[in-house]
This record gives structure tokens, sequence and C-alpha cells, in this order.
């Protein structure tokens, strides 16, 4: 569904994304993780069109999209969320999220019907008269959510949406996530939370200081002593096989 090969983005002197390359099948949850620093965002934005790359190619549902712009790529039927959520705080939940339904209707009725029932299925639909500066954080989580699944995407890229989360929070949010997926939508996430990207990942990327470092299976991103040293120091997955965390 998506294919991403050799995105590289710079910003002037500093190289954030260099040649990055990434699949994401139709049907799938994919992880895409790294420390802080990595280039996950930059390479999030300028795949849905927010940052015009450099060099690269990345092509959705079999078309050309690199260099689009974000509204193309969102009628196309891919979205993307924001680490930072910024709901309009003075409109009310339902309005927010009406903000989304609009790309796929012009009628007042349909967007509101719309965003009611995706406020159902992130959990806010006991909020909906509720202005969306007055959400807590995991609510503002929901919000930001349910927006961008008013777009109706075939196509979800989720920016740390777990990111501020308590542990109930953040398994309530990997239920919704597996809904979502079960509903006929693709994700791809970005996520610092590594249990939840344990549980609901099919297929990781790890990125650092900008390149692809390693790819696979949850099990086998754990085990590799590249993204070990990529989180924790040069020499981590030697010093770890010598002397292994008591269980």
């Amino acid at each position: 569904m998506l294919e991403v090969r050799g995105l590289t983005k710079r910003f002037g002197g500093l190289t954030a994304v260099d040649r990055a390359s990434l699949d994401v099948a139709e049907g799938s949850i994919v992880g895409l993780i790294g420390p802080n620093g990595a280039g996950k965002t930059t390479l999030f934005a300028t795949i849905a069109g927010f940052h015009r790359p450099d060099e690269g190619k990345v092509a959705f549902m079999g078309r050309d999209i690199t260099g689009a712009r974000p509204d193309r790529i969102c009628e196309r039927g891919m979205v993307r969320t924001f680490q930072i959520t910024q709901p309009f705080a003075k409109l009310s939940v339902l309005e927010n999220i009406m903000v989304g339904a609009w790309l796929r209707t012009a009628d007042r009725g349909e967007a509101m019907t719309r965003a009611t029932d995706v406020a159902r299925r992130v959990g806010l639909v006991d909020r909906l008269d509720m202005p969306a500066g007055d959400l807590t954080v995991a609510g503002r989580k929901r919000l930001e959510l349910a927006r961008a699944l008013a777009t109706a995407p075939k196509l979800l890229l989720l920016d740390e949406v777990m990111a501020g989360l308590n542990p109930t929070e953040i398994s309530e949010i990997v239920d919704i996530i597996r809904a979502i997926r079960a509903d006929g939508v693709t994700i791809l996430l970005i996520e610092h939370v590594m249990q939840a990207v344990m549980r609901l990942a099919e297929q990781v990327f790890v990125l650092n200081d900008g390149r692809m470092i390693a790819e696979g299976t949850p099990a086998a991103i754990a085990a590799d002593p590249k993204v070990v040293e990529a989180y924790l120091g040069h020499g981590a997955a030697g010093r770890m096989l010598k002397d292994p965390p008591h269980a």
C-alpha cells in the first residue's frame, strides 16, 4: 500500500532523514521506532506531504505522491496525526471531529453523523458537547485520532498517540487501534511505548540518526544488537550479553 524508497530530507546542513525506505502492506499495523531525535516525525511529515523531500520517492496505492500537497494526499486516503495535539479549543468535541468529516461531505447533517460515529469508536461520544480545550491529555489524544479517522482514511499515520498516557489509557488506545484496523484501515505508527508496539505491530522499522538500521518482527527487533545500541549507547549490546538483566 505504501512504498517509501530512499527518502532524504535536509534542513540546511542537517540531514534529518537519510535515504530511508520502508513498506506498509495493506491491512497491516507497522511500527516505526527509534531514539529521540532519530528523524521519525520528519519522515512522517515528508511522507504525508508536509515537507518536500530532497531525494527519494513515495508511492501510495500504486501512485507516485512524492512532494504532493498534504490535502491532496489526504483526499487519496492517507492522513497523519500530530505528536503535539492542537484542537480548536473553543469548538466542541463534535465540531472538531466534523472538521475531518468535511473532507468527504458538504452536508452538515452527514458530517455530524459521521463525526458522532467516529466519536463512538474512540470513546468520546459522551463528551461531544464539551469544549475541546477542556479535555484531558488522554481526551485530546483521542480527539486527534478521531479527527483523522473522520476523513475516512485507508492509511492512518499515528505519531505517538500514546505519549503521556497512563497504563490503563494506553491499553484502551491499543484496543481502539486494533478495532480501527479490523474496520479495514491500515496503520503506520511512531511510538515510544514499546509494550504497545510489541502488542500491535506485525512489522517494525527502526530509524536512528535519520537512517533505517533494522526491520523485522517485534521479537527480532528487540533482540537486534544494533537496536539495543541505538537506544542504550555504544557497547550496550555486548555488556548485556556478558551481564544479562535479572528476571
